[in-house]
């Protein structure tokens, strides 16, 4: 990591945020429901909004995995420009620091790359013949329980690595000004949600999805210009 720039880590972060937002885009902004696809509705509660990826192309949600997966890398080394920044505070504060976002980072690949085998799956349960249809359905049961048992750790971890980030930062013994110690993954992800209701609804519908990673390039724009120099 010590030859590649530290400014030109935060860039990288960011950029890479920006292409992983997009693939959210990609995955999941459509505006497709049930009533639109009759063999669906028996199983709108399971579906629970996953509907709207019928509308979407294979080739569309394969991509939007796919570029999402590619890009992780540079999350990670928007994280590494992060914990250089805690640089004179508690050495192993800094290091959980970067462990929980890093692990919550490589949780969060897996997370995303199986959107597109939950479309897959939405496809197939529209395709099928009703007598085939609860075997998808079965698919997509057990798949969400998957997501769940991922989902629960990579937020745990972003709250406690952004909590822990707040309280170094606050400490005022790291390179970050205190009023950093406001901004992290967690608290962007809270002023977009805020910010996403008074947007026009058009911006709304495609941003679906990729929430997360508008909180990180928020994030990653801030570290990277408070550690400019």
């Amino acid at each position: 990591m010590e030859l590649i720039p530290s400014n030109l880590l935060g860039i990288l972060a960011f950029v890479g945020a920006t292409v992983y937002a997009i693939g959210d885009v990609l995955l999941l902004a459509s505006k497709a429901t049930v009533e639109e696809y009759p063999k669906l509705k028996p199983y709108g509660k399971l579906l629970s909004s996953a509907e709207r990826m019928t509308a979407l192309s294979p080739t569309r949600l394969m991509w939007g995995a796919l570029i999402g997966v590619f890009t992780t890398p540079l999350i990670l080394f928007g994280f590494w420009h992060a914990y250089k920044g805690l640089s004179g505070v508690n050495a192993w504060g800094a290091l959980i620091v970067f462990g929980l976002f890093g692990s919550a980072t490589i949780i969060g690949a897996f997370v995303h790359g199986s959107f597109y085998y939950m479309g897959e799956y939405v496809h197939a349960l529209n395709e099928v013949k009703e007598e085939s249809q609860p075997v998808i359905a079965g698919m997509i049961e057990r798949h969400k329980k998957v997501l769940l048992i991922t989902y629960a750790p990579l937020l745990v971890f972003i709250v406690l690595a952004s909590i822990l980030f707040s309280v170094l930062v606050a400490s005022g013994q790291t390179s970050f000004p205190v009023w950093m110690a406001g901004i992290t993954p967690l608290t962007m992800t809270i002023v977009w949600l805020l910010v996403k209701r008074i947007l026009p609804q058009f911006i709304r519908d495609w941003t679906e999805g990729a929430g997360f990673n508008i909180a990180y390039m928020a994030f990653f724009i801030c570290t990277t210009l408070t550690l400019w120099n």
